[in-house]
């Protein structure tokens, strides 16, 4: 068998292989979207409950304050109402008013407060059954993840023995520059050289569907490890293109 033909075993085998970790892969890819999402909706979910948490504070002390204002003022009104003289009476109603415009802003902040805290808390609310359908989701995907994993554990561990097996009797240097290339352009590390003309001895590389020398088609009769003179893949005969250009080769 020419070391063609080997890599050829070798690259068929790796193309069973990519296929089922593309499977698991697009799983795993899945499930990691699922993941960050909930993460990014836990993320908000924090930042609202602290959020809420400073405010329905704040709100507590405005509310508070308003309440201490409100003693306060209850307070002058009976030293006004016991107030001895009209310039006394007047120190106290000035200072109530004056408490009393506090006690508006501190009131005003509260009822903020309290709408901003039920907007909030509406929006959590949201949030928190946003999270649940994205975890459900995200379960799902961990699930058919799993499942994608021990569907095709088998078959992988068939397949990386079998490649063991191949690889043993090939060249150092051609399987180099075959994984090299596989590395680099996977699917396409290796193409078949087409025939476009026999009797012309037109051929083609078929992965950049280009025209390459007759020299390409003879180094591939020779068994020889032969590379695309157009993108740099390596070059194979299908068994039918083979039987024709021997029969050609030979005349």
């Amino acid at each position: 068998m020419s070391v063609t033909n080997q890599l050829l075993c070798v690259f068929r085998v790796d193309i069973e292989i990519r296929g089922l970790q593309e499977r698991l892969e697009s799983a795993e890819r899945f499930l990691g979207e699922q993941t960050k999402k909930l993460a990014t909706l836990g993320t908000q979910s924090d930042s609202l409950q602290t959020q809420i948490r400073q405010l329905k504070a704040t709100t507590a002390d405005a509310e508070g304050e308003s309440e201490r204002l409100k003693v306060h003022i209850d307070d002058l009104r009976e030293k006004m109402n016991s107030a001895s003289t009209n310039k006394e009476y007047k120190a106290f109603l000035s200072e109530v008013n004056n408490l009393k415009e506090q006690r508006a802003t501190h009131d005003e902040k509260a009822i903020e407060g309290f709408e901003k805290v039920e907007e909030l808390e509406s929006k959590f609310g949201e949030l928190e059954s946003s999270k649940s359908d994205r975890d459900k989701v995200r379960g799902v995907a961990e699930t058919d993840r799993q499942n994608r994993a021990d569907e095709i554990a088998d078959k992988l561990a068939e397949l990386r023995t079998k490649r063991e097996t191949l690889v043993i009797d090939v060249p150092k240097h051609a399987l180099v520059i075959y994984e090299e290339l596989l590395e680099a352009r996977g699917d396409d590390a290796m193409a078949p050289m087409e025939i476009a003309d026999r009797k012309r001895h037109e051929y083609v590389c078929g992965s950049s569907m280009m025209a390459v020398p007759v020299e390409v088609a003879a180094s591939l009769m020779q068994g020889k490890l032969t590379l695309s003179p157009n993108d740099g893949c390596i070059l194979y005969l299908t068994e039918e293109d083979e039987e024709e250009l021997s029969k050609a080769f030979k005349k």
